[in-house]
């Protein structure tokens, strides 16, 4: 795990704060823990989605995408839902890669779709593990505000290209990694089913980070360490500040997250 976990700790600009990791280890914060993670991994699949669809598939292949998504997103946002129902649904098996033709938009628009195909199938899956894993503990899935870690680091990207996917792709790479580095620091203070689970993730969620790093440094077809080191910084500045909501990629905890009294 170590070996795994050191070019991720040199990666980002801080460790998860000790605060943090007590908030999420109280058995109180276990339903929204998961229910939030439930959450990020549908955003991550959405997230990987929309580039596809913005530079690496012509239009006739968007509704392929569309269809795959469908799915999840319907058990989402819709009012009344049935976990056991959507779990147990019958799902093709067949890959889609063959299905969506690749738009050379990029030179490097092949090579996108591949690695974020495989993303999806990934983090599709992962929501799936977790909302098993709260279906058979009697968590029931309710709708949660996100937190404004993602947003915010989006609003920092910016607005032509082909400096925007850059950034983007280099937003994506932080995201995943701070998530590897917070199931690390997760799992040793959960219960032994979700140590196992979390502990199951890291090899997949630092993969995703090196993707994004490879596709972003692929884009620019140079040196991007500059823009790498101005999103460390925003990133950790993030991950560092008070937060009076407790999620998955929360800043540090408020005393009233650390009583529990956090906004749904």
């Amino acid at each position: 795990m170590q070996q795994l976990l050191a070019p991720i700790n040199a990666f980002l600009g801080c460790e998860t704060p000790e605060s943090w990791i007590q908030a999420a280890k109280k058995p109180e914060q276990l339903n929204v823990l998961l229910i939030d993670h439930c959450n990020c991994e549908l955003k991550a699949a959405q997230t990987a989605m929309m580039m596809i669809r913005k530079y690496a598939i012509d239009k006739s292949s968007a509704d392929i995408l569309k269809a795959w998504a469908k799915p999840y997103e319907d058990f989402v946002y819709s009012q009344t839902r049935d976990a056991q129902a959507f779990l147990n649904r019958d799902v093709k098996k067949n890959d889609i890669t063959n299905d969506l033709v690749a738009s050379h938009h990029l030179a490097i628009s092949v090579d996108l779709l591949s690695k974020m195909v495989r993303l999806i199938k990934e983090e599709f899956h992962h929501f799936e593990q977790v909302l098993q894993i709260m279906t058979d503990r009697g968590i029931a899935y309710t709708n949660m505000r996100a937190g404004q870690y993602a947003r915010q680091l989006i609003g920092h990207v910016r607005t032509h290209e082909p400096l925007t996917i850059i950034d983007k792709l280099i937003v994506g790479a932080f995201i995943e990694a701070r998530s590897c580095e917070r199931f690390a620091k997760l799992a040793p203070h959960l219960d032994p089913e979700l140590t196992k689970f979390y502990t199951s993730l890291l090899r997949s969620e630092a993969r995703h980070y090196q993707d994004y790093l490879s596709l972003a440094e692929a884009v620019a077809g140079g040196d991007i360490s500059e823009r790498i080191d101005f999103f460390r910084t925003k990133e950790a500045e993030l991950i560092l500040a008070e937060d009076n909501d407790f999620r998955f990629h929360s800043g540090m905890p408020t005393v009233e997250v650390l009583l529990h009294k956090t906004t749904k």
